[in-house]
């Protein structure tokens, strides 16, 4: 390996892509191809960079394994950083193996990483800690390692573990300030600035109040009956009752909900979930019939009581009642709000959950997606909507290293 392409790669990993392109940016042999691939992809031009790094990958011969797998490497952190989730997995997973074969644990280490971090943008939060339970972030360089916290932070915030998210964002601060990059640094603080952000408004007793992500889980772990409307379940305790894909129930009950402790008119109750305006007999039937399905589904953790002018909510054991709604009542924040638990979502599953049409959910997606706060992965009837997992991918390419040779 020669002295200028040592010297870009060593500018790269210590995050000065334009320090590396001084080096190599007139080079046309494979190793200059693939560094100036990389250095385009921490300046933000994607396209180029996958131009550069596929030609780098042929033009690497077959005697050269090692280089063609940091390169699919270098592809695959491109891909997740564009959100480009069809990138295919095994690529992935077959580079890895080869750099652990040829002595290269610390690239074998990063395809891991982009692995883990790749479950948390599809929201499969159980394998992605099952992954992350098997890597050992001591033994890893500083750049990875803070992207080794940044995924165990991402899993931390969306399970409500708050003081775990805490501890991973600091540790993720630590090892960038150890790395010496500047727009890692940033990065860490910028995700970290979740814990500072209210995540949910709290209704209760005719008030209102944010609450920071801490003050949520610290309510979790009281004996109050919370109506979650950012995930449609209901918690009390450690028992949880999901009415995600139940619009109708979930909307009555959360109008007995704020209600509480009085009750809700039979007319509110009809036009919050029926938008009735006008109610007749067969509106008031259906609304007895799905209070009976309500009470059935609350079983163990509270009842519904008919009053004089409609009906009241009567939580076991004389617990209180709080509504968790959305942080802010913003344009399609219902549908928002069914991302709160990380997973993925399709228009028609969504639909159901709301209880409105395909095509009206399919716009706010749409609306959604162009506001950077939904993403889609896959195609045609396998496509899933979700939101970006804090801690779930990194900005600033982290191939460590020299790309190039054995």
């Amino acid at each position: 390996m020669d002295s200028m392409i040592t010297a870009a790669a060593r500018a790269l990993a210590a995050g000065d892509p334009l320090g590396a392109l001084d080096r190599v940016a007139l080079r046309e042999d494979p190793p200059a191809l693939a560094l100036r691939g990389i250095a385009m992809a921490q300046l933000g031009d994607l396209d180029r960079a996958k131009t550069l790094l596929k030609s780098a990958g042929r033009a690497f011969g077959p005697r050269e394994a090692v280089a063609r797998a940091r390169c699919i490497v270098a592809e695959a952190e491109i891909a997740l950083v564009s959100r480009d989730l069809t990138w295919p997995v095994k690529a992935l997973s077959a580079a890895g193996q080869t750099l652990a074969a040829h002595g290269d644990h610390l690239n074998a280490a990063h395809a891991r990483t982009l692995a883990i971090r790749r479950l948390l943008l599809i929201g499969d939060l159980t394998e992605a800690a099952a992954r992350l339970a098997e890597t050992e972030p001591d033994a890893l360089p500083p750049t990875l390692r803070a992207a080794h916290e940044l995924a165990v932070a991402g899993i931390a915030v969306r399970r409500l573990h708050i003081d775990a998210a805490r501890e991973a964002f600091a540790r993720a601060t630590d090892a960038a300030r150890q790395a010496r990059i500047l727009a890692l640094l940033r990065e860490v603080e910028e995700a970290a600035t979740v814990l500072r952000q209210p995540a949910a408004r709290l209704l209760t007793a005719g008030t209102e109040r944010p609450l920071l992500p801490q003050e949520v889980a610290s309510l979790l772990t009281t004996d109050t009956l919370v109506v979650d409307a950012c995930r449609h379940v209901v918690r009390c305790g450690e028992t949880t009752v999901s009415l995600a894909t139940r619009p109708i129930l979930f909307s009555l009950l959360r109008t007995l909900a704020e209600a509480f402790p009085g009750d809700a008119s039979r007319e509110r109750l009809l036009l919050d979930a029926f938008r009735a305006r006008h109610a007749d007999e067969s509106h008031r039937a259906r609304l007895r019939v799905e209070m009976g399905r309500l009470r059935a589904e609350l079983g163990g953790v509270a009842d519904i009581t008919a009053t004089k002018t409609g009906f009241a909510l009567a939580p076991n054991n004389g617990r209180p009642v709080a509504v968790l709604a959305p942080p802010l009542d913003e344009p399609h924040a219902d549908v928002l709000a069914l991302f709160a638990d990380g997973e993925a979502w399709s228009t028609s599953a969504l639909a159901i959950a709301l209880g409105t049409s395909a095509r009206t959910v399919q716009r706010a997606l749409e609306a959604l997606s162009s506001a950077g706060k939904v993403q889609a992965i896959g195609r045609g009837r396998t496509r899933r909507w979700l939101t970006p997992t804090p801690g779930a991918f990194s900005t600033l390419l982290l191939l460590p290293g020299p790309l190039p040779g054995g």
